[in-house]
């Protein structure tokens, strides 16, 4: 499948830029489609190029990363993503401006004093929100981080990820009957536990209830009472202005008399200049129109002035009771209206407690039934999932020289009364290395190579399922060697078909099969240590291989064998295509 673009769709790391991050002053890597290893002696600073794709995926920062003398470190990552991959959902959720057809930027800074700043696509970013994209982005597999393996509570959300088409829905439907009986059983509980204090709170609700229900209150009403006060207070006031500005309009020989008057005197002569003075008189007559207008809304207005001391004491002790109220439950009559149905609804609960208990403990069997039933419905999916994925991973060790191994995905019902809002399961990976063995829990493998094939067989897997763009393994082939080397090596290989793979490796086996070989390298200039990173190809590559192969002293034989390797690898490639 690709996106609009004409690419394929499964995305990748394209540009990395490291600035100032530890011994690191600066280094900009071009990424590839395919397999890349990074290479080096140690201390080279191969893992401090992982440490910034961490840091790009939201991993925790530390003013020690910064190099020395410099103020702060900067890493900034550009990837290229599918038109319809997941992370531009998250995008779009978090109200991040983002545009399928461009590419993405993530941008990290780190300063001396410890303060982490985030950007995407140039947005600002807290950390878990830079987390949660780099989770879509990055995947990081350390050669500890296969104790992730041990944590059984993980299992269940790796079956449920591998079985998400059939599983998803059934979930769904179980998350959706929990929270219901979550509900009611709480409801229940906090019924049951009441007790006296229950008592003492209905006589507090039964007086509250009814001083406010006393008080008839209506929407609005203080804003409308408070309004009518003003005018009543004012009455005098009002009709001595009203009157006054009517009198000047149209009382005597002023106002509208005199603008009459000149009115007319002014049409006696419009007739003999009439382009200038007829619209004069125009202009003056519509005026007197709207003053006579505005007069007789005065007088209007006058008249209906209300002299009522009696209504005034009533709104003033109608105020003074809505103060009253409003001090006590609420600083608007809309929020005393409200509290006043919060307590007439727990009243009402108090007052019917055995008959709500009788309700809510039917309602609670009723809607545990139907949580068993969606249980037992999730289980057997599950149980379906789980043969599936055993067989897969099975088949994956298979090619990592870990035939005799027998893999197992167990479930077991939780106890009926204690339902867990995944389900009522408990998942755990059970495993057998060597014929003969039963099964155990894989944190009973002792051998840390089977461990870093089981983990890689698992990745394989989960890489078509997760549609995460850029998987990393950091020296997780520490320990193993011989044909276990190569079939890692061919894994990792066939791997970065359905996703970008960068791997830290000391393995010949595993630097020969990579479609990219970056050396990291350390240089010292004056006093100072700088780390560089070399892109090999051709003869380069032969070199570094030779090394690895033969470890300070590079020979005539020992490049033959590398350049053997090479081309061995390079069949076994086309081989997989």
């Amino acid at each position: 499948m690709t996106d609009r673009r004409g690419r394929g769709e499964k995305g990748m790391l394209q540009e990395l830029t490291i600035r100032n991050l530890a011994v690191i002053e600066y280094v900009h890597v071009r990424c590839k489609e395919g397999f890349h290893v990074l290479t080096g002696e140690t201390g080279a600073g191969k893992s401090i190029i992982i440490d910034a794709l961490g840091l790009i995926a939201g991993g925790r920062s530390s003013s020690e990363l910064v190099r020395y003398g410099s103020d702060r470190a900067v890493i900034e990552a550009l990837f290229h993503v599918g038109a319809d991959h997941p992370v531009w959902g998250v995008l779009e959720r978090m109200g991040i401006e983002a545009d399928d057809d461009e590419h993405l930027i993530i941008r990290r800074e780190i300063t001396v004093q410890g303060k982490s700043t985030s950007r995407i696509n140039s947005q600002l970013v807290n950390l878990a929100s830079l987390k949660e994209v780099g989770e879509c982005l990055i995947n990081i597999h350390g050669q500890h981080e296969h104790q992730s393996l041990f944590r059984t509570e993980k299992h269940i959300e790796w079956l449920d990820l591998f079985g998400h088409e059939t599983i998803g829905p059934v979930k769904q439907a179980y998350k959706e009957a929990y929270q219901a009986y979550i509900t009611v059983r709480d409801q229940l509980r906090e019924l049951q536990e009441s007790g006296k204090q229950a008592l003492q709170m209905m006589d507090l609700y039964r007086f509250q209830v009814e001083e406010i229900g006393a008080a008839k209150l209506k929407l609005g009403e203080d804003e409308e009472l408070q309004e009518e006060r003003r005018r009543l207070a004012n009455a005098e006031k009002l009709y001595s202005g009203a009157s006054g500005a009517y009198d000047g309009l149209y009382g005597g020989h002023e106002g509208l008399d005199a603008i009459r008057k000149a009115l007319q005197k002014l049409t006696d002569i419009a007739a003999f200049d009439p382009d200038k003075l007829q619209p004069l008189v125009e202009q003056v007559q519509s005026a007197y129109y709207q003053l006579e207008d505005a007069a007789f809304q005065l007088r209007d207005y006058r008249d209906e002035i209300e002299f009522n001391p009696s209504r005034l004491d009533y709104i003033e002790q109608r105020l003074d009771t809505l103060s009253t109220l409003r001090r006590k439950y609420g600083e608007t009559v809309a929020d005393i209206l409200q509290y006043y149905d919060k307590i007439q609804d727990e009243l009402s609960r108090m007052e019917n407690k055995d008959e709500l208990l009788t309700q809510l403990q039917a309602e609670e069997t009723a809607l545990l039934q139907r949580l068993k039933q969606r249980a037992v419905a999730l289980r057997e999916q599950r149980e379906l999932a789980a043969e599936s994925l055993a067989c897969e991973i099975m088949s994956e060790l298979k090619e990592l020289h870990m035939e005799k191994t027998r893999f197992k995905v167990q479930i077991t019902p939780l106890p009926e009364d204690k339902p867990a809002k995944d389900g009522a399961d408990q998942v755990e990976f059970l495993i057998s290395a060597n014929p003969g063995e039963p099964l155990r829990p894989l944190s009973k493998i002792a051998s840390g190579g089977e461990i870093s094939r089981v983990m890689l067989a698992m990745k394989s897997i989960f890489a078509r399922i997760d549609r995460i763009p850029v998987l990393v393994f950091d020296e997780v082939d520490t320990g193993v060697s011989g044909r276990a080397a190569q079939a890692i090596a061919e894994k990792m290989s066939r791997l970065s078909r359905s996703c970008q793979v960068f791997s830290i490796t000391h393995l010949p086996q595993v630097a020969c099969m990579a479609d990219v070989h970056y050396r990291i390298h350390k240089a010292t200039e004056g006093e100072r240590t700088f780390t560089h990173v070399d892109d090999m190809d051709g003869k380069q590559r032969i070199e570094e291989l030779a090394r690895m192969l033969g470890g300070v002293e590079v020979t005539d034989k020992t490049l033959l064998h590398a350049q053997e390797m090479l081309t061995l690898a390079d069949a076994k490639k086309r081989g997989q295509d």
